[in-house]
C-alpha cells in the first residue's frame, strides 16, 4: 500500500513540474536574432504594413485562448495607432504557418516595416510586453 502511495504522489510531482514548465514560457515575449532570422518576410504573404510595424498572430476558429489574443492585439494596435493587425488562421493557412515555425497557438509575431521579424510570443501576450516590445519600432 505504501508503495502506491509513493508512486502516485511522485506521478503528480512530476506532472506539477511539467505543468509549471510548459506554462513558464506562455505568453512570453522574445527578441529574435535577426542575423538568423529567415530574412524579411513576403509582405503579399502576410498583409504586413510598410509604413511601421505589424502585429501578426496565429489562431485558429477551434483555439481558445486566441479570442484573448485577438482583444489583446487589438487594444495595443487601437492605442499606438500606426500599427497594423493581422490575423493568420492556421487551419486555412497551414503553409504560412510551417514557414514561420508555428508549432503551438496562440502564436504572435512582431515584423518591423522591413517586414524583418522582431519578436515573437507563445501564448497570451501581456498588453504592456507588447507595448515595450513596439516601441522601439515605432521610433
Amino acid at each position: 500500500m505504501m508503495t502506491v502511495i509513493v508512486a502516485a504522489v511522485g506521478a503528480f510531482a512530476l506532472a506539477a513540474v511539467a505543468g509549471w514548465l510548459l506554462t513558464l514560457r506562455s505568453g512570453n515575449i522574445r527578441e529574435v536574432d535577426s542575423e538568423s532570422n529567415q530574412g524579411a518576410a513576403d509582405s503579399t504573404d502576410l498583409r504586413l504594413s510598410r509604413t511601421g510595424p505589424t502585429v501578426v498572430h496565429f489562431s485558429a476558429r477551434w483555439c481558445g485562448p486566441c479570442d484573448r489574443v485577438r482583444r489583446v492585439v487589438d487594444q495595443v494596435c487601437d492605442d499606438l495607432g500606426d500599427v497594423a493587425h493581422v490575423e493568420v488562421d492556421l487551419d486555412a493557412n497551414p503553409a504560412v504557418a510551417h514557414r514561420f515555425s508555428v508549432l503551438s497557438l496562440p502564436t504572435t509575431l512582431i515584423f518591423d516595416a522591413d517586414g524583418r521579424q522582431q519578436y515573437r510570443a507563445s501564448g497570451v501576450p501581456k498588453v504592456v510586453d507588447l507595448r515595450s516590445a513596439l516601441a522601439p519600432l515605432l521610433a
